[in-house]
């Protein structure tokens, strides 16, 4: 089922004016109205305070503070603001930093045009969106950033880790440890505790990071 946006007011900031246009016709395609075009971070914070849109779509590079910049004035202000940040860029780093700022959601500009209507409809609901060819490079980026597995587990929290991590199921490892499952399970919990992480493949991206494992 496509996603609509019917009566969602847009705000859109990008430096580029048919960039802007393309948006504007996608998303008002979708059911949605631009209530207003902004070239810069500055004009953003402006304009969002005079139209108070549903969403902002907003690009993180353009003149003056830019999108990140503009981002964190707009929150200071009206922390329930909800805005979604776009770049050509594939560096986790600008996205983590976004979503650690307040960013409702982040997707790349080479996204499919679906990609943009299904994250405008997300953030609109105030749920956090991630483009999702992007999601597993953030997660590298921010799960286990200053953890090391080897210095914060203990032998047989570290042994176990590797091989969760290599997608051995936990009665595969109870039957080789010679361990109960459940005994193998509270290791898992407090493996995840100390990581933090919440499931199995972001135990696995830890590896991966940490040179553990190769993909």
């Amino acid at each position: 089922m496509a996603q609509t946006l019917d009566k969602l007011r847009i705000l859109l900031a990008d430096d580029h004016a048919a960039v802007r246009m393309g948006f504007r016709l996608l998303l008002e395609g979708a059911g949605a109205t631009v209530v207003a075009e902004v070239d810069t971070g500055e004009a953003a914070v402006t304009a969002h305070a005079a139209h108070r849109p549903d969403v902002l779509v907003m690009d993180v590079s353009m003149p003056g503070i830019g999108g990140l910049g503009a981002l964190e004035r707009l929150l200071a202000h009206t922390p329930d603001a909800r805005v979604l940040l776009l770049s050509a860029h594939d560096d986790a780093q600008i996205p983590a930093r976004a979503l650690r700022s307040g960013a409702t959601g982040y997707l790349s500009k080479r996204a499919q045009p679906q990609e943009l209507i299904r994250a405008v409809a997300q953030v609109a609901r105030g749920q956090r969106y991630v483009d999702p060819e992007l999601a597993p490079q953030l997660a590298l980026a921010q799960l286990g950033g200053s953890v090391d597995p080897a210095t914060a587990l203990t032998d047989k929290e570290f042994a176990i880790f590797l091989q969760l991590a290599q997608g051995r199921s936990v009665s595969d490892i109870a039957i080789s440890h010679n361990l109960s499952p459940s005994t193998v399970g509270t290791h898992l919990y407090h493996i995840k505790q100390k990581l933090n992480a919440s499931n199995a493949a972001e135990l696995a991206l830890i590896a991966v990071r940490s040179g553990l494992i190769e993909v």
